[in-house]
């Protein structure tokens, strides 16, 4: 079955070019012209009924009626579906907002059509992969009990939040415990060989992750620090 991509973008001749593009690529497009149809198609505002089955969100931040970081934001209130913004601001602070809120990865504008294609192929493979590596397996390390599977993370029985590349990402720090990863290790084991992005992107991913698990920074439970290299993942330790 073909997976489905929204495109929400206000400026017509890019979501055309987008729709094109995706679809001769095997993807079923959907396009909303504004936050507000966004929201609607993904099931979080009128009837939940007529929501679509979405598997990734192309989302501009520039919308008409609502930013798409408020977009953004709501979207991560209900659901964990990949997002990919898509912004015409160079301001780095608008990036790591958005990464902050909860988005998987951004391009800039101006931006190559073929790009967006291979970032968008380069989630699909992901999810893939994962997928396929799951087979059932659970990891308990201490409290905290990820369940590759199910896609879901307890901590002390407590049900942890986390967005879908954040959980890919602590899953690919407890597959290997104890082991320093580099950014950009960690880069192509979660993100893909086709990202082009900044390496920052990692460490905004670890800051989400460490405060949703509760975990000091400068006293980690689970996720340490290795400077100048990179994280790897505490086995050892059990929370105080």
């Amino acid at each position: 079955m073909a997976r489905t991509v929204l495109v929400v973008d206000d400026e017509p001749q890019i979501r055309k070019l987008l729709r094109e593009y995706l679809t001769a690529d095997g993807y079923h497009v959907l396009e909303a012209d504004c936050g507000a149809s966004a929201l609607r198609q993904l099931g979080m505002r009128g009837d939940p009924a007529h929501a679509q089955a979405i598997d990734l969100v192309l989302l501009d931040i520039g919308l008409p009626d609502i930013d798409g970081l408020e977009v953004l934001s709501q979207l991560r209130r209900n659901s964990q579906v990949y997002v990919i913004l898509v912004t015409a601001r160079t301001e780095e602070t608008d990036k790591l907002v958005g990464l902050t809120v909860g988005a998987d990865d951004y391009i800039t504008k101006p931006f190559s059509v073929r790009e967006v294609v291979a970032r968008v192929k380069a989630v699909f493979r992901r999810i893939d992969t994962a997928a396929r590596a799951a087979d059932d397996d659970v990891m308990t390390i201490g409290d905290l009990r990820i369940d590759l599977a199910a896609r879901a993370v307890r901590l002390a029985g407590t049900p942890i939040e986390l967005s879908a590349l954040d959980f890919d990402l602590l899953a690919a720090l407890a597959a290997s415990p104890g082991r320093v990863l580099s950014r950009a290790q960690l880069l192509e084991k979660v993100w893909g060989y086709d990202f082009y992005g900044d390496e920052r992107v990692v460490d905004v991913h670890i800051r989400t992750m460490r405060k949703a698990l509760g975990d000091d920074p400068l006293d980690p439970t689970y996720i340490a620090t290795v400077r100048g290299v990179g994280y790897k993942f505490l086995p050892s330790r059990s929370p105080s």
